[in-house]
């Protein structure tokens, strides 16, 4: 009852920071609080767990008087695990760009509420735990349900209690045994660094948003009404075979593909709700699979269907947008092979598909040449030319009139019987600055040629835009590599990524600074708050055994390395060190109290393996439904809940056998070098500058014994 009490208080207090950073109720502060709601009852189940202990241990003491002890026992643990885990999280808050926003919402979602959590675990649990919680023998209650209950907890009880004296004795031995399991521990990290560097790379998972989109093209010069035969064909396949998944449609004949066309369409597929699609094989993902196998054998049409992009504005699908410039200044036609090339390449290759250029193909055009000689002889100019051209085929604007109370516009333009036809050029004349008018014939020649529809620049260079996707089993990032192989092979040309695929690869960049400047910090406030650099280094060699089990089980699913998998390796990283804190702090207590290295960390070990198991079982149990969540918006969620489950995992199973070893080296480390340092600078004006020698394990009485 006393942990629940604080999840209510926490988020209250939450949702207040939410309102003063201007943050809505979404899915990504959503995230941030489920995780939260995980992390804050750690807090009060330390505090009641140690209260209970000593309890336990004293049947004298008063709860009130166990309350305080507690406190002064745990209250730099709690301490320590609210500045470890904002340290982890803070510097996400700084970063920029779509990442940089994503980031933000759960650095400061997770921050306020752990902060809000200590605080709540030093004030208000502590008064609830003397208010509530009595002296072992004090329940009076004497039902049937006190008496089961009772006897429950005492057959758990004395179970427990055997698997800590099981556990006690293996920590021993583990100790004795430091270096192979230290070979262990280097072999968990070199495959911890392979299986991270061979996970497949991505930005956000694609969700069904319910919605879909498809793009047909027909070969260049196709009439209107050819592409309204496409169109009538696609509308029928979605009617009659994707009957049952589709809600509605709505197609255009005419235009899309990135300029307007009449041999280019576009449209949009609204499906039905998620409790009418059930199953991976009526997801968007799956029906826009069929529809693009299915509608590829149309007779001269080029169809694609997807699925929109996980953020709205960056980019107008799934999949990737790669921009082919042109950096050597090649001239169009070589430029425009090889971006041929490189598409015919990508078609062919197995692990990329749907690829398409963004752009129409070139369009027969009427092409004009002028004759600047004829121009000046006939005193006209280019201007003269091409206003009258605009005027007469394409309508200007002149003027508005007034017409029973309406405004209407006055547009220009040639009749159309003198505009139909090429030929009818001939019938035009241009007036010139002297007011001579000359015919067309007399100083142009027309001839057919195909010109692009529209030219396109990225960052300043002439560019093709190209979009796709991965193929089945594979990820946008190898995706992405395939792809600038392929491009590398077209000397004079070079590789940009927009959308999506610019800020996937901008937040892969920033994973590598995020980890190391949450380690720093986190290390800089450990070596603050223990005054030791010795402590924070035992605690940072437990992070890794928690990150191992995060990409295991996110390998294990085939997921892939996206934000979410960031955001979860930085929340098993709070949480191994979290541990960690626990169990040194009690240690290095009892070293303080006198007792030898080994001595404090296998009490540490025995004392602590309680809480440190309730609080990371509390926490996994509590994001077990995002792990195993289905419907809409579903990949999000099974993305970070297997990161952090499987993290967590590991970062207790592990790590409580690791911890102790890790404190019991870096002590008698640390104390042999300070040794060694000393021996090498003595003190000449004392005999023992540094106190009687310690009695060695042969003198000692236990050792006798």
């Amino acid at each position: 009852m006393i942990p629940t009490i604080a999840v209510p208080v926490v988020l209250l207090g939450t949702f207040g920071v939410f309102a003063l950073a201007g943050f809505s109720i979404n899915t990504l502060t959503l995230f941030g609080l489920v995780l939260a709601i995980g992390l804050l009852v750690d807090d009060a189940i330390v505090v009641v767990e140690n209260v209970e202990r000593l309890l336990e241990e004293n049947p004298e003491m008063s709860p009130r008087d166990a309350t305080i002890q507690s406190m002064n026992e745990i209250t730099v643990a709690l301490i320590a695990i609210a500045l470890v885990l904002s340290a982890v999280f803070l510097p996400m808050a700084f970063f920029g760009g779509s990442t940089g926003v994503i980031y933000r919402q759960f650095s400061i979602t997770i921050v306020s509420a752990m902060v809000l959590s200590v605080v709540v675990a030093l004030v208000l649990t502590p008064a609830l735990t003397a208010t509530l919680l009595k002296r072992k023998g004090e329940h009076t209650s004497d039902n049937w349900f006190a008496r089961k209950s009772q006897r429950a907890k005492d057959w758990f009880n004395n179970g427990f209690d055997r698997t800590v004296d099981r556990y006690g004795s293996m920590v021993e031995k583990v100790i004795n045994r430091k270096w192979l399991f230290l070979l262990i521990y280097a072999g968990t990290m070199a495959i911890l660094a392979l299986m991270f560097v061979r996970l497949p790379t991505g930005f956000l998972p694609t969700e069904d948003q319910g919605i879909a989109q498809i793009q047909y093209n027909l070969a260049p010069g196709a009439t209107l009404n050819q592409t309204r035969v496409a169109q009538l064909q696609i509308e029928k396949y979605f009617r009659e075979q994707e009957g049952a998944n589709v809600d509605g449609y709505l197609t255009v004949a005419g235009g899309g593909g990135g300029s307007g066309g009449q041999n280019a369409g576009r449209g949009f597929i609204a499906l039905k709700d998620w409790a009418d699609r059930k199953g991976v094989e009526n997801g968007a993902d799956a029906i826009t699979a069929r529809a693009t196998k299915a509608l590829s054998g149309l007779r001269d049409v080029e169809f694609y269907a997807t699925v929109p992009s996980a953020v709205r504005g960056l980019g107008q699908s799934n999949g990737f947008t790669l921009e082919l410039q042109n950096s050597g200044g090649l001239p169009r036609e070589k430029f425009k092979a090889a971006r041929d090339g490189l598409l015919a390449a990508a078609r062919a290759d197995s692990t990329l598909a749907a690829i398409r250029p963004t752009d129409l193909e070139d369009q027969p055009t009427l092409k004009v040449e002028l004759d600047s000689q004829k121009l000046s002889t006939l005193g006209l100019t280019q201007a003269n030319v091409n206003s009258t051209l605009s005027t007469a085929w394409g309508g200007s604007y002149v003027n508005d009139f007034n017409d029973r109370g309406r405004v209407k516009r006055v547009y220009v333009q040639g009749d159309a019987p003198y505009r139909a036809s090429p030929n009818d050029l001939s019938k035009w004349f241009v007036r010139g600055s002297t007011g001579t008018m000359a015919p067309f014939y007399a100083f142009s020649s027309i001839s057919w040629s195909n010109a692009p529809p529209s030219l396109a620049r990225f960052s300043g260079i002439s560019s093709y835009e190209i979009s796709g996707q991965a193929a089945p089993g594979q990820s946008s990032g190898q995706a992405m590599d395939r792809m600038t192989e392929l491009a590398a092979k077209y000397p004079g040309t070079s590789v940009a990524w927009a959308g999506l695929s610019y800020q996937e690869r901008l937040s892969s960049g920033q994973a590598p600074y995020l980890y190391a400047i949450s380690l720093l910090v986190v290390f800089l406030c450990l070596a603050a708050l223990y005054e030791s650099w010795s402590i924070p280094v035992a605690v940072l060699l437990i992070i890794p055994l928690g990150l191992i089990g995060a990409v295991f089980a996110v390998t294990l699913r085939g997921l892939q390395n996206d934000v979410y998998l960031q955001i979860g390796l930085l929340t098993t990283m709070g949480l191994a060190a979290k541990n960690a804190i626990l169990m040194i702090e009690f240690a290095e207590q009892s070293e303080k109290s006198g007792k030898r290295v080994i001595e404090a960390a296998l009490e540490a070990a025995r004392i602590r393996l309680r809480p440190i198991l309730m609080t990371s079982f509390a926490f996994i149990f509590g994001v077990l439904p995002l792990a195993i969540s289905t419907g809409a918006g579903a990949n999000s969620r099974i993305a970070i809940g297997t990161a952090v489950i499987g993290g967590m995992l590991t970062a207790t199973i592990l790590a409580i056998f690791y911890i102790p070893l890790f404190f019991v080296l870096i002590r008698r480390g640390t104390r042999d070098v300070l040794k060694h340092f000393h021996h090498d600078k003595p003190d000449e004006t004392a005999a023992e500058p540094y106190g009687p020698p310690a009695p060695r394990a042969s003198d000692r009485p236990e050792a006798t014994a």
